[in-house]
């Protein structure tokens, strides 16, 4: 396969230096070599330029933000300095398996699509599970991503003239959730290509953001209900407010509001994810993710 097509790999940083060196790594053992790394350090103060320079290889380029910013303001900036064909994320707690940015490549050029997005796994300490068993859609797919975010930013690969010609950024507005709100207005665009086989790894660990913002990202959902609401059919919007019910019981239950979690839990219409919620009030802590 020809590898003249410059993949542009976007990494956000603020203090990433645990984990930064597997991270970097996975990147520089893939299979397709034609890309560039845009790391953007948003003001680190730990390790994390140190780790970085020590790779030595001409394709990692290394920006510096003076001032802390917001990290999708900072996912903007660092798209505006990337040169390559493509855009694909990763940030430096994950990883990616060596032929990632090779078969998805190839899954564009043969479905003629301008975004892709794949499976992956999740790690939780030692333990390692497969995202999703069942496949997940291709198309236009706004319908059911609103009623779920099931897209993970580490797997997505697409065209970068995608951005110009439909004019569409991060919304800064956001500190968790401006990933769904960026895949979400961009599928009521394009149509998205998928691959069931798990091409990238979510780590699971006690500095997750949102794990430590339980609050702040049901306020952004919130949000995002209010800002959005008459931009979609009813019956469709309905698949989100559900769903944000669901999350708002499952963040009561990881931050012990159990009470509350009740209250809401019993105003949940019945089916398999009330089944689930139910299992949640039994499950340690220390188990539970969003």
């Amino acid at each position: 396969m020809s590898q003249k097509l410059k993949v542009s790999i976007i990494m956000n940083c603020h203090n990433g230096a645990a984990y930064l060196e597997e991270s970097l790594t996975s990147i520089l053992k893939q299979s397709y070599k034609q890309w560039e790394l845009i790391f953007f350090d948003n003001k680190s103060d730990d390790n994390s330029k140190k780790i970085f320079l020590s790779f030595k290889d001409k394709r990692l380029k290394y920006f510096y933000s003076s001032k802390f910013i917001n990290l999708y303001r900072a996912r903007n900036l660092a798209i505006e300095k990337s040169k390559g064909q493509f855009i694909a994320f990763l940030d430096t707690d994950d990883l990616w398996v060596k032929d990632k940015l090779e078969k998805q490549i190839k899954k564009m050029k043969h479905d003629n699509t301008n975004f892709l997005y794949s499976n992956y796994y999740i790690k939780n300490n030692n333990k390692v599970i497969v995202a999703f068993k069942k496949k997940k859609p291709e198309g236009f797919i706004t319908n059911k991503l609103i009623g779920l975010n099931f897209i993970g930013i580490l797997t997505v690969i697409f065209k970068k003239e995608i951005l110009i010609k439909h004019k569409i950024k991060f919304n800064n507005t956001y500190n968790i959730i401006g990933d769904f709100d960026y895949f979400v207005h961009l599928s009521k665009r394009i149509r998205f290509s998928y691959l069931h086989e798990p091409l990238a790894i979510y780590r699971v660990h006690k500095k997750n953001f949102s794990l430590l913002n339980t609050d702040l990202y049901l306020k952004e959902l919130t949000m995002w209900q209010k800002m959005n609401k008459k931009k979609f059919k009813k019956e469709i919007f309905q698949k989100f407010i559900l769903n944000r019910k669901y999350i708002t019981i499952k963040v009561h239950i990881i931050n012990r509001r159990y009470k509350k979690a009740l209250l809401k839990f019993m105003k949940y219409p019945f089916s398999l994810k009330k089944i689930k919620l139910f299992t949640m009030f039994l499950w340690p802590k220390k188990h539970l993710t969003l």
